[in-house]
C-alpha cells in the first residue's frame, strides 16, 4: 500500500534536495578536494542519520521533542559549532592538482562522520520527519509499510542528490583550476554563513 499523496510527497522532497543546503555545500568542497568516491562515505553518513532521525522521532520522541524545545536547541548548538569547525578545515584544505592522482589522506571513517555529524546535529532534519511523514501516512493502515516506503524514497533520492551535487562539482573544478582556493573560501563563506542564520532564526 502507497503513503497518502505519494506523488505530492515526491514533489516536496524533489524541490527539497535540489536546495543547495548545508549537506551539499560539504559535498561540494569534498569532491573538488578529495574526488567524488569519497564523498560518496560522506553521502552515506548523510542518509544513516537521516534514517536514524525518522526512526526516533515517528516511533519514539516526536512528542518528546514538542514538549521539550531544549533539546533541539541543544542539537542547533552542536550542529553551529561544528559547520564553524568544517568551515576551518574546507577553508585550509589545498585541493587536489586536477592533473594529479593524489590522494589526500582523510579515512573513510572521517568522511561518514563529517556526513552523520552535519545532518544528525540538523534542528530543521529532526522537524522535518515529525511535521512531514506523518501527513502521508494512514494510520488506520498498516503505517509500518508506508512508513518504510516514505524513509526509502527519501533516502535513495538524497544519496543520488548528494551524489549527484559530488558529481557536478568534481566537473566544476576545471573552469577554475586558475584560482583552486576560491571554492574552499566560498565552501567556507558560506557554512559560516548558515551558522548564522541558524543561530539567529532557529529559536527553541
Amino acid at each position: 500500500m502507497l503513503p497518502l499523496d505519494y506523488i505530492l510527497f515526491l514533489q516536496i522532497i524533489f524541490f527539497l534536495f535540489i536546495s543547495p543546503g548545508t549537506p551539499r555545500i560539504v559535498i561540494i568542497s569534498y569532491s573538488m578536494n578529495y574526488g567524488v568516491k569519497k564523498c560518496i562515505w560522506t553521502a552515506l553518513g548523510d542518509v544513516s542519520a537521516n534514517i536514524i532521525q525518522a526512526t526516533l522521532v515517528i516511533f519514539v520522541i516526536g512528542s518528546f521533542f514538542s514538549d521539550n524545545p531544549i533539546f533541539l536547541s541543544t542539537f542547533k548548538w552542536i550542529g553551529v559549532i561544528y559547520l564553524c569547525y568544517l568551515a576551518y578545515d574546507i577553508y585550509n584544505t589545498n585541493p587536489n592538482n586536477i592533473n594529479t592522482k593524489e590522494i589526500k589522506q582523510k579515512s573513510f571513517f572521517s568522511f561518514f562522520k563529517d556526513g552523520f555529524i552535519v545532518a544528525g546535529t540538523s534542528p530543521k532534519a529532526w522537524m522535518f520527519f515529525p511535521f512531514i511523514f506523518p501527513q502521508f501516512i494512514d494510520f488506520s493502515s498498516n503505517y509500518i509499510i508506508q512508513f518504510f516506503i516514505l524513509i526509502i524514497t527519501y533516502v535513495v533520492l538524497d544519496f543520488l542528490s548528494l551524489v549527484g551535487y559530488a558529481v557536478l562539482a568534481n566537473r566544476l573544478i576545471v573552469w577554475i583550476k586558475a584560482n583552486p582556493k576560491i571554492i574552499n573560501t566560498i565552501s567556507a563563506c558560506v557554512l559560516l554563513f548558515i551558522a548564522v542564520v541558524i543561530v539567529l532564526i532557529e529559536k527553541y
